[in-house]
């Protein structure tokens, strides 16, 4: 985060966020006005409901959500407790309670709001990832981590973050958002998925290079606008090179980020580098 606000505008009047996903961006940037935008409804919807509820609200409703269940809790219990290990985590006990947990959400049981239902899911699931499968089911396996002190104190400082700044949260895909509004001033931020690289928010064809054309026409649309914008994106990954990115890049600036995804998964090896150019690329 640093690396993206060193190199951002100062004195935002209207800030976009473009891909809002985990709202990171949104919720640290100070403009007068901020839109985050969204092609998943359940996010959007999420960060309504943490927009209209306290802390306390919110991890009282999680906490019930827990014991329904029967999920493990280590910042009470610790690791010991459910046999298992800080390293190894509490996948294999929360495993077969997580399951119900999500086919009950799938089914749309209205034990508790579906919103934190959706969020504990998010919580106890793998690298806390978000995955439909063609059917909208949600469909990521049991991660092994838990709502401990850590997810507790990251939920309470994002909240925190949320509701001091004015943030206006919306679904709509970044093809249909009318920008018109967007003059010198203001401030338009894109983290699109990535072309390149392989996620769970571009399988199923979220992300082609009809998109990404697509997105860039638009970006070429402000700069002629002289409204700021900023995009994040991958140019190389091992033996690929985005050639679509790469040529229309040429015309603007590009900011090279110091990244390192040593262990972004725990199935990989801890020494394992994933070499890729991940870059800032701005038209001011």
């Amino acid at each position: 985060m640093p690396q993206l606000t060193n190199l951002f505008p100062a004195n935002i009047q209207i800030f976009v966020d473009l891909f809002t996903g985990g709202a990171n961006v949104a919720v640290n940037i100070d403009s007068q006005k901020t839109y985050a935008f969204d092609i998943n409804e359940r996010l959007i919807s999420l960060f309504n409901y943490l927009k209209a509820h306290s802390y306390d609200q919110v991890a009282s409703v999680i906490e019930a959500i827990v014991e329904y269940y029967g999920l493990s809790d280590t910042m009470r219990n610790g690791y010991e407790y459910y046999q298992a290990n800080s390293a190894d985590g509490v996948g294999p006990f929360n495993k077969e309670k997580y399951i119900l947990m999500r086919n009950d959400y799938n089914r749309l049981e209205k034990k508790f709001p579906l919103d934190l239902l959706f969020f504990t899911l998010i919580i106890f699931g793998f690298n806390n990832q978000i995955r439909f499968n063609k059917s909208g089911g949600y469909n990521i396996p049991v991660g092994k981590r838990d709502f401990n002190n850590n997810v507790r104190e990251n939920l309470f400082q994002f909240m925190q973050a949320l509701q001091i700044r004015n943030i206006e949260f919306q679904h709509k895909d970044f093809q249909e958002i009318d920008l018109e509004l967007l003059g010198p001033g203001d401030f338009l931020y894109a983290d699109p998925p990535y072309l390149i690289t392989t996620a769970t928010y571009n399988e199923q064809n979220g992300w082609t290079e009809e998109h990404e054309i697509n997105l860039l026409e638009l970006l070429d649309t402000l700069n002629k606008r002289k409204v700021k914008f900023a995009l994040s994106n991958v140019l190389e990954k091992s033996e690929k090179k985005n050639t679509i990115l790469e040529k229309w890049a040429a015309n603007y600036h590009i900011h090279d980020l110091k990244m390192n995804y040593s262990n972004s998964n725990y199935q990989k090896k801890k020494e394992t580098v994933i070499l890729e150019r991940e870059v800032l690329i701005t038209n001011y």
